[in-house]
């Protein structure tokens, strides 16, 4: 961990309680990111940039602030402080804000989450233009390919906090990716997809010769589309897009939605809201997971928590503003890695069974609403046909409303997406409205 960050928190504390705040949370961090990319193959966009960062939460006389600075040297940190004090006077008193309870630390968690590895800093240029290549060979030239495009990208974060009323913290993380996406020529159409993953540590990644043929697998799949048909009939939502569809469903439960009357979810803790099928737990203790964490923002200590289990909502997230304005127990203002139950067939079996329907293999925008749940989304996949996957559709709606969605959630596949803090398999869903041809 790197120490001056540590130190720089702990001034910034000290500079604010001389500068007359009563409170002060400062976060620092550095971030190194790389970032290569290769069109057609040239390598068309190199990206190395470092970036570092002070943010400082104060507490003046009833009053709060939160401040922001990339300058961490001292002289004009000290400067930076002392007027964020003066500045935070000036505003209007918000008695439902103030630090963190020091109670919510306590039991912060040991176990070592392994997310860092320290080879991803030293990928050399050789070694990622070596993946773009091997990417790059299997796509360029192939038959119908207009353009390829290669990606590899590594990170290594580190943030560290302190508060005057205890909190010490501090963090690393490192991440490489990599992936490609192809377009293909389709008699004046262009479809286009895309492939890849990456996580903490170099051996994660996906194998690059394999995240190119996919991509061209799937581009290929789509060659031929035609409009969808306007039907009521069983969606099943492939693994790597059913994180966003859940993430959508999950998207309300915070604290802000809550008060402010925006979320679907209001008064509906320890209901059964959505199909005895579904259960969700969020767990920030994920070794080597994407959205690990032993403590959130605030500083509460992280733990394992049901926020769906059989169908009833069991949790919200609640930060402690939030908590105070509600009346209620501070959990966390935010999710971090969520693992949904699952079933024990992969998708090939479970289209099998569905007969008759829809598989939906790419969102195509559209939106959902946080205060009722309805939504209207674009999508692309393919008819299912006895059981089979067939022809390829596109310019398609799909519309309902997201707890009738997930009331009527029949089955779960046993395929999670590897490469996604929100780790989701094959959903199918019963009697959804499509719009189409």
């Amino acid at each position: 961990m790197d120490n001056q960050l540590y130190e720089r928190c702990r001034d910034a504390v000290e500079i604010a309680k001389r500068a007359g705040a009563n409170d002060a949370w400062i976060h620092a961090s550095r971030s190194h990111y790389v970032n290569f990319e290769m069109r057609d193959g040239v390598l068309e966009k190199v990206e190395d940039s470092t970036s570092r960062g002070l943010t400082a939460l104060l507490w003046v006389e009833g009053r709060y602030s939160a401040n922001a600075t990339t300058d961490l040297r001292p002289d004009e940190l000290n400067k930076f402080i002392r007027e964020a004090v003066d500045v935070t006077r000036a505003l209007q008193e918000d008695p439902f804000r103030k630090i963190t309870d020091p109670a919510l630390f306590a039991n912060r968690p040991t176990v070592d989450l392994d997310l860092v590895d320290p080879s991803i800093s030293s990928v050399t240029r050789e070694q990622r233009l070596e993946l773009l290549q091997t990417m790059n060979s299997r796509l360029q030239g192939q038959d119908k390919v207009v353009s390829a495009t290669c990606y590899v990208g590594t990170s290594h974060n580190r943030v560290a906090s302190a508060s005057s009323n205890g909190f010490e913290g501090g963090y690393e993380s490192t991440y490489m990716g990599l992936g490609a996406r192809v377009t293909l020529d389709d008699e004046g159409k262009r479809p286009s997809e895309s492939d890849g993953g990456g996580g903490r540590h170099r051996e994660e990644l996906p194998d690059p010769a394999t995240t190119a043929d996919q991509a061209l697998i799937r581009a290929r799949a789509q060659l031929g589309s035609v409009k969808g048909p306007t039907a009521k009939t069983t969606m099943v939502v492939h693994p790597r897009i059913a994180d966003s569809i859940v993430g959508r469903l999950l998207g309300p439960l915070s604290g802000s939605a809550l008060q402010q009357r925006r979320s679907f979810w209001a008064d509906r803790l320890g209901q059964l809201a959505v199909s005895p099928k579904l259960s969700i737990i969020d767990d920030p203790l994920v070794v080597r997971g994407l959205a690990s964490r032993l403590y959130d923002g605030e500083g509460i200590s992280s733990q394992t928590r049901p926020i769906i289990a059989a169908g009833m909502l069991r949790n919200y997230y609640i930060d402690t503003y939030y908590g105070r304005k509600l009346d209620m127990t501070p959990t966390s203002g935010g999710r971090s890695n969520l693992l949904v139950d699952l079933g024990d067939k992969g998708l090939d079996e479970l289209i099998s069974d569905v007969g008759d329907g829809i598989l939906v293999t790419n969102w195509l925008g559209g939106n959902a609403d946080g205060t009722s749940g309805d939504f209207s989304l674009g999508v692309r996949g393919h008819l299912i046909s006895n059981g089979q996957i067939g022809a390829p559709v596109t310019e398609m709606n799909v519309t309902g409303n997201l707890l009738s969605l997930f009331a009527g959630l029949e089955e779960l596949g046993n395929d999670p997406w590897r490469y996604n803090s929100i780790k989701a398999p094959t959903l199918v869903f019963k009697d959804v409205n499509f719009s189409g041809a």
